[in-house]
């Protein structure tokens, strides 16, 4: 009886989904070098994968990660406190830290495992967390684990940041401001230098969330540099999975920070270690990041192609939303795309706000020219009104 109850919840929440075109389904999908992917027999060209610079299909990376899975194993076999802190941690985390101009770096699990662990271990009953509305969900979720009062503000909007902090600050014991560094369903970069300046000014601690800038911006650095010029933000975080191409998280800060999440973040203290061949590949990577020039400015160059050919405005990450609207015509559009070879995330509620559906576009360094211009050209053919 209690089976029955449970498959009729299910159903009524699946029937409202698919009411709304909401309803996600998972595909099976072969990611093969460069961006191109195979979906249900059918041969794309992917401009949906946060894969910015290609590195999951680079020899080197997956050469790294091959040695390190015959030298140590395909799993870490248990948390990083007990005896899952694999030796390549070590390298992994000074190479972050010297990336971001940090004294020190954490690793976790996954980005999401990151914000979850980091933000509760830094904010609780008697602080304040102050967040840009737009924020990543892994962000929300680790402020609403932190139990205490919790403002969002508007999208990018300093004036009410300022005022919100003028108003409440003192109120509490200590403050956390969170945003994202490059908003993931949007592309555009948060003004990281002036957030920097208001939060000193009220003695609260800013947390960027560099996700989709690691490797990507500011020569590879990131969203915490402004023309070259690092921009002193206490927490740093970011993932391992998107432009770096394997997979986890960290939180770059000072010394006495990492030792503290260490201890208190509870997504790593109670979490299995990642694969030694994720952590070879990562490291690897990153190299690559730190010195490859050319390989890191051309998926924003990309992108700016992709605009410049329909006559938009130039983005300021590689990632480039169409917003179309309506949840339905987006996916309508999103097959006719898929129709003529391209693979194009297709976002609707709740990953952006009701009324802003989207194509989300995003463009890898290892796209070729040919490719971005005829995506150019498809979108051109099936939204003409553009």
């Amino acid at each position: 009886m209690s089976e029955e109850s449970l498959k009729s919840f299910a159903r009524e929440k699946l029937q409202i989904l698919r009411d709304g075109n909401l309803l996600r389904s998972l595909i099976a999908t072969e990611r093969l070098p460069r961006t191109r992917t195979r979906q249900q027999s059918r041969d794309l060209i992917s401009f949906a994968c946060n894969d910015y610079l290609g590195l999951s299909h680079h020899p080197a990376v997956i050469e790294a990660s091959r040695q390190a899975t015959s030298t140590y194993g395909t799993g870490a076999g248990a948390s990083r406190l007990i005896s899952g802190n694999n030796p390549l941690y070590a390298g992994l985390e000074a190479a972050l830290s010297k990336l971001k101009g940090t004294e020190d770096a954490v690793v976790f699990g996954s980005g999401y495992l990151a914000n979850v662990g980091v933000v509760p271990a830094l904010a609780a009953r008697q602080d304040l967390i102050l967040m840009d509305e737009l924020c990543h969900a892994c962000l929300h979720a680790g402020a609403t684990l932190a139990r205490c009062r919790t403002i969002r503000y508007r999208h990018l909007d300093l004036a009410e940041l300022s005022e919100l902090l003028r108003k409440h600050r003192s109120a509490h014991r200590h403050c956390l401001v969170l945003t994202d560094g490059v908003f993931s369903m949007d592309g555009d970069r948060a003004p990281v230098d002036d957030l920097l300046g208001i939060c000193e000014e009220h003695d609260a601690w800013l947390m960027t969330d560099d996700a989709h800038g690691l490797g990507v911006v500011e020569n590879g650095r990131g969203s915490g540099f402004v023309g070259g010029r690092a921009v002193p933000v206490p927490l740093q975080m970011g993932t391992l999975s998107k432009a770096v191409g394997a997979y986890g998280g960290y939180l770059c800060t000072n010394a006495e920070v990492a030792e503290l999440i260490r201890n208190r973040a509870r997504s790593l203290q109670y979490a299995t270690g990642l694969p030694p061949g994720t952590l070879a590949a990562a490291t690897a990577a990153l190299e690559l990041i730190a010195t490859d020039r050319d390989l890191v400015r051309k998926p924003l160059e990309r992108a700016r192609r992709f605009t410049g050919r329909l006559g938009v405005a130039a983005p300021d990450s590689p990632i480039v939303p169409l917003v179309l609207g309506d949840a339905q015509r987006t996916m309508q559009v999103a097959a006719a795309l898929r129709q003529r070879g391209f693979l194009v995330g297709a976002i609707r509620p709740p990953t952006v706000p009701d009324g802003t559906a989207r194509l989300r576009l995003t463009f890898s360094a290892v796209h070729a020219e040919e490719n971005v211009d005829g995506l150019a050209a498809a979108v051109e053919e099936v939204l003409p009104t553009r």
